[in-house]
């Protein structure tokens, strides 16, 4: 078995048998990137040398037997929106083109001082404001089930380290959906966390006031806990985070209630991730979950009012505070900065109510729920150049016509998780999201590995990294 094959847990259990070292794992990982990065386009700033070092230290403290942690010489990934001490961060965009952090941010200092070996900087559009992964200074990522699509965004670099076997975990970002949606183009489990379940700060400045968290992804649901195990917990640099404790694994209880909403007040779903995630929904009442089909119980048209603001006024207010230059930005980003510029702080303040409207009417929901199933994606991967698809299930659609089903657990800051189920006919993957109360994120966990002990889709792996292996064993 190739390491890079590997979850992050299987590694750890080498590692303590003495049966595998974390250099020899990394060798793996760097032979995989060696040979699929070109076509991929997922890594974009490789810190071989970093690694190789923290992978003989780590080597070192588990020949001794005192691991600094269970993810003590895993490799991973760091998206390029977050701040890695000494490597470039350029959050996509030309107006960081030559930025190198001094510091890392909470979750990477986190992550680096409990022993994870990180192998570098992945790929993401311009200041993660898009549901694609391409930008002027790297290019586009491709989605390893098929090169010539995308695998979605923002954290689509980070999706697709982790899927081609890269690196068996890797951090990304999640402020409109920006794991969930990626992690569902490329058959992974992806964790958008409740807001300061994992402590943020020291990077780039929120331009989503805190709509955006920091989360695992994995190929396995067992990885992200085991991240999440990490990563999760107070930091008295990050004020939200002190409400959370530690990360407390747990069972998923007899008979969860859950609210199954198909589809958002008429807006189209792709008919195979419709029924591939009415599948899903159905595994679950056989798991003795009760199901509920219902709507979302908030208009489509106020959420697209605070996405309208909110993102657009804090790229402006980036761009005032900060002394950038827009014309340095795509065409899109610099429209939403014009805009957003032109906005009022009564705008900005009746965007921030909205939020908590959101906000009370979910509470009120999970008083009788435990979570809400939709379908993570609205549309399958599309053309890698293309930032979003133009119609879905034959209806025209806008940018964030794909992204419909996410955005409502950014706002109200509960968790959400994305869940593989069964593929399209053409052997693209499809995801389920799981969105629940604020701090259920253990219950979400439990409930996606219940769900993939009975339905593991998520054993598939993309033909591109199959045709890598017979080429090592040739």
């Amino acid at each position: 078995m190739d390491p890079a094959d590997l979850g992050a847990a299987e590694l750890t259990a080498l590692f303590e048998r003495g049966a595998l070292s974390p250099l020899e794992a990394l060798d793996a990982a760097l032979a995989r990137i060696e040979r699929l990065n070109p076509i991929l386009n997922a890594i974009v700033t490789l810190d071989a040398e970093g690694a190789r070092g923290a992978a003989r230290a780590s080597t070192e403290r588990w020949a001794r037997r005192v691991p600094l942690s269970a993810l003590d010489g895993i490799p991973v990934t760091i998206k390029d929106s977050l701040f890695v001490k000494g490597l470039r961060a350029t959050w996509g965009s030309q107006l960081y083109a030559d930025f190198v952090p001094e510091r890392d941010e909470l979750p990477v200092e986190r992550i680096r001082a409990l022993g994870a070996v990180i192998l570098g900087k992945t790929n993401a559009p311009e200041l993660t404001l898009q549901g694609y992964t391409d930008n002027l200074i790297f290019g586009p990522t491709r989605n390893p089930w098929n090169p010539a699509l995308t695998p979605g965004g923002s954290s689509g670099g980070a999706v697709v380290s982790v899927a081609s076997g890269m690196a068996p975990l890797a951090l990304g970002t999640d402020g409109g959906g920006s794991i969930r949606r990626p992690a569902s183009h490329t058959g992974l489990f992806g964790l958008k966390p409740t807001v300061g379940r994992i402590a943020r700060g020291g990077g780039f400045p929120a331009v989503m006031h805190d709509f955006e968290v920091v989360g695992p992804l994995g190929r396995n649901v067992e990885d992200v806990a085991l991240a999440m195990s990490v990563l999760a917990g107070p930091d008295v640099r990050d004020p939200s985070s002190l409400r959370w404790a530690a990360w407390r694994p747990q069972g998923v209880g007899a008979s969860l209630r859950i609210l199954y909403i198909p589809a958002f007040h008429g807006a189209p779903v792709d008919p195979e991730i419709a029924a591939s995630v009415a599948d899903a929904v159905a595994a679950l009442g056989q798991l003795g979950h009760r199901v509920e089909v219902g709507a979302l119980p908030f208009p489509l048209e106020k959420l697209a009012r605070i996405f309208a603001v909110v993102p657009s006024a804090g790229v402006a207010c980036l761009l005032r505070e900060q002394r950038l230059d827009a014309r340095m930005l795509t065409p899109a980003i610099r429209a939403s900065a014009e805009g957003g510029a032109t906005l009022s702080a009564t705008d900005y303040v009746e965007a921030l109510t909205l939020a908590d409207e959101l906000k009370r009417c979910l509470s009120a929901l999970f008083e009788r729920h435990d979570g809400i199933v939709t379908p993570a994606a609205a549309a399958l991967p599309w053309p890698a150049e293309q930032s979003h698809p133009e119609t879905i299930d034959g209806k025209p659609v806008g940018p964030r016509g794909h992204a419909v089903f996410t955005a409502f657990a950014n706002i109200s800051g509960c968790p959400g998780i994305a869940v593989p189920c069964a593929p399209s006919r053409s052997g693209l993957p499809i995801g389920f999201q799981i969105v629940g109360a604020w701090g259920s994120d253990e219950t979400l966990v439990a409930l996606a590995q219940a769900y993939a002990r009975l339905q593991p889709h998520y054993a598939r792996r993309p033909p591109l990294v199959s045709s890598a292996r017979s080429e090592q064993v040739a």
